[in-house]
């Protein structure tokens, strides 16, 4: 893997029948372990151009993990992985200068200034948007000639997004990039990243715990369970069309039956109860259902349901 994009480099499950040459990326079937530690499943994925997807899972669900495979930094045991049409982990010059990457832990350069490290990065991309980095550097208050080592941990990390961002990127991957940022720097990131970002039509895929972050921009919602994506939709659709159903076993069927919504989750608790997150199609949610108790979920609630 080339410095440019092992150094530098940033969404449910979606049918992949039908062949898209247009996305972005495409995951078929990938199966990554850990020695004897299955992480990803034979997982399915497909992000297209302009997509903004949050993904979410509980620690060491594997998103980290999956990023990485995404971006060809790591390679499966099985299936296959493609980024604009190209094996991602062979791909070429100009393919890898079209992705933008902030890891989870900062990997900058700790014996270059700032302004070395932007100047070396720069060499790289053919887009380099010095404007938009001198913007940057000024508005988020990162000294240009001071050692990398000597800044705080949240300008280190301005600053790997700024690098990730310069040169504007059809795709950017985020692993957990405010985890240092105060909520002041959080919400300066994310208005960077819709006002100049998916203005461009840039495919945009970020984890975070932070789940504020992912109500204001994350367009999408991937959630990562057991090694594959147990859903993704859009945000406002999850609210309006997932609720959680409780009660008698049978009657649950009966629903699932009647209604043809999708099951999610299911878990037993009393003899013959059990609870269920069900997905019902657009206008088919039903307030009440005799024996049933049916609840509404915010994000929060999604969050602990489906991963």
């Amino acid at each position: 893997m080339s410095a440019v994009l092992s150094s530098q480099a940033l969404p449910g499950a979606t049918s992949l029948a039908a062949d898209l040459p247009s996305a972005t990326a495409r995951l078929d079937d990938v199966s990554l372990s850990y020695g004897s530690k299955p992480v990803l499943q034979a997982l399915s994925w497909q992000l297209l151009p302009g997509q903004v997807v949050g993904l979410l899972g509980r620690n060491g669900a594997g998103k980290t993990t999956l990023l990485e495979a995404l971006l060809g930094l790591r390679e499966p045991q099985a299936g296959q992985v493609q980024l604009f049409g190209q094996a991602a982990t062979a791909l070429d010059d100009a393919a890898r200068a079209r992705i933008g990457y902030v890891p989870q832990h900062s990997d900058l350069f700790e014996g270059f200034t700032a302004r070395q490290l932007l100047a070396y990065f720069k060499s790289f991309y053919p887009r380099w948007n010095e404007a938009k980095v001198e913007g940057l550097l000024s508005r988020w208050d990162i000294p240009r000639d001071q050692m990398i080592s000597r800044l705080s941990g949240g300008q280190q990390q301005r600053l790997s997004i700024i690098r990730a961002l310069a040169h504007e990127p059809d795709l950017l991957v985020l692993d957990e990039p405010v985890a240092s940022l105060d909520p002041v720097g959080r919400r300066d990131f994310l208005r960077e990243l819709v006002d100049q970002v998916l203005d461009r039509g840039t495919t945009v895929v970020f984890s975070t715990h932070i789940l504020s972050d992912l109500e204001r921009v994350a367009f999408n919602l991937a959630f990562l369970q057991n090694g594959r994506i147990a859903v993704q939709a859009p945000l406002d659709s999850l609210i309006e069309e997932v609720r959680l159903v409780s009660g008698p076993s049978a009657a649950i069927q009966a629903l699932l039956a009647g209604s043809g919504a999708e099951l999610l989750r299911r878990q037993p608790e009393a003899a013959g109860r059990e609870r269920c997150v069900l997905r019902f199609a657009p206008g088919q949610v039903p307030l009440l259902h005799g024996e049933l108790s049916v609840a509404e979920l915010n994000l929060e609630d999604l969050f602990v349901e489906l991963t």
